[in-house]
């Protein structure tokens, strides 16, 4: 918790607004996704989804096969608590709503379902998107399943299982947007990077999550920030956006988000 209270500092020290971004296509997302203030009418919906697992007096027996929850470190976990402390936040899952929503990926990948958030955002966001979400936890990816199946979310796919495993056979696949969400650890989030590179076009986003979740995590977002296939990212301090396209100058943005 100290290491991200000194890094966010850091961040707020170098970071910006629209103002200081002069690529017009990072421009363009700040203004128009970033800061769209509008209020639309799926918030409502993403509202009542983390809602209702605040709500939820159930628990979920916990297989962590990541760095697991810097919070909840037993086994048997209240799926409030859950939603509560690692769940998307209501903020960050708008952002995706609107993510989604601006670039309408066509083909979404997400690592680490947990209880489906952030997977119901991107849903939200384009519809006529297909989804492909994996979880570790059979009993959590279980739970998020039922829930997709309530809030009639058919264009999401569930899949339970170790993320090296299930990536080996999505590697001939191409995705618009990749959401990585789930193992927090620097050798296993460049081993999914690389192997998903393969993966991304022109027009692909990668989004890691929790970039200071750790200084080892930190590490990772700078290797990956220095690879010679990535031109554009984009750090907001929670998240870190990752571009490949090939019309922009290589560039790493800083912005308040």
């Amino acid at each position: 918790m100290f290491y991200q209270a000194k890094q966010y500092i850091k961040f707020l020290l170098k970071s910006t607004n629209q103002h200081g971004v002069h690529s017009p296509f990072v421009y363009d997302l700040v203004t128009k996704c970033f800061y769209d203030r509008s209020s639309y009418d799926a918030y409502k919906a993403i509202k009542n989804y983390k809602k209702n697992l605040l709500h939820d007096k159930g628990s979920i027996n916990v297989t962590d096969l990541g760095a697991g929850s810097q919070v909840m470190k037993q086994e048997e976990r209240l799926v409030r608590q859950m939603a509560k402390n690692a769940g998307s936040t209501l903020k960050r899952a708008k952002l995706l709503y609107r993510f989604s929503a601006y670039f309408k990926p066509l083909n979404i990948l997400e690592l680490g379902t947990s209880l489906g958030i952030a997977t119901q955002a991107l849903s939200l966001g384009h519809p006529e998107a297909k989804i492909t979400t994996i979880e570790g936890c059979p009993n959590i990816s279980a739970f998020s399943k039922a829930l997709f199946k309530d809030e009639n979310l058919n264009n999401i796919e569930s899949l339970q299982g170790d993320f090296s495993t299930k990536i080996e056979k999505l590697t001939s696949h191409s995705y618009d947007l990749i959401f990585f969400d789930g193992n927090h650890q620097k050798d296993a989030t460049l081993e999914y990077f690389e192997s998903l590179l393969q993966t991304a076009s022109n027009d692909s986003v990668f989004i890691f999550d929790d970039i200071y979740w750790s200084e080892a995590m930190t590490e990772a977002w700078e290797i990956i920030k220095k690879h010679p296939k990535v031109t554009v990212t984009i750090d907001t301090f929670f998240w870190g956006f990752v571009f490949f396209r090939k019309e922009q100058v290589k560039e790493d943005f800083v912005v308040r988000c």
